[in-house]
């Protein structure tokens, strides 16, 4: 987790002006890794006490934007955030509970996987989604 002048150093280097929520969210994704919108939320109302919902996205969009965040929405869940940019890593989901882990790139380079046909697209991004149960869900009894 960065420290709050590391945060305020990326809103700058980013040529993001450095507001309260601004700093607020972007330490939130840092501490909620892969959080859907409402956690972020509560945790930046947590820290300034009062802060809109539009607030919280207008923030996670320019966040996003600036590259300082990634948004990830695997199949069916509501979008989720992660502050682990930069590299093409890739996502386990659990079928059962939802959650969600990082998982390095099969190959180690973007884009990972080289398509069969790339159709004149210049590729620079592959994005794989892992299924499964998590340990947890596995540990438990299945519903019957």
């Amino acid at each position: 987790m960065p420290s709050p002048s590391q945060i305020e150093r990326l809103l700058r280097d980013a040529s993001l002006r450095v507001t309260a929520p601004r700093k607020a969210v972007l330490a939130a994704v840092y501490e909620n890794p892969h959080a859907d919108t409402e956690t972020l939320l509560a945790a930046t109302r947590s820290r300034l006490g009062s802060v809109s919902h539009q607030a919280v996205y207008d923030v996670l969009r320019a966040l996003h934007e600036a590259g300082l965040v990634r948004r990830i929405q695997p199949a069916g869940s509501v979008a989720r955030y992660e502050a682990r940019v930069g590299d093409n890593h890739h996502h386990l989901v659990c079928r059962s509970c939802g959650v969600v882990a990082d998982v390095d790139c099969a190959v180690g380079e973007a884009p990972c996987l080289t398509a069969s046909d790339d159709a004149g697209f210049a590729i620079d991004e592959a994005e794989v989604v892992y299924w499964g149960l998590c340990p947890d869900c596995q540990s438990r009894p299945a519903a019957r």
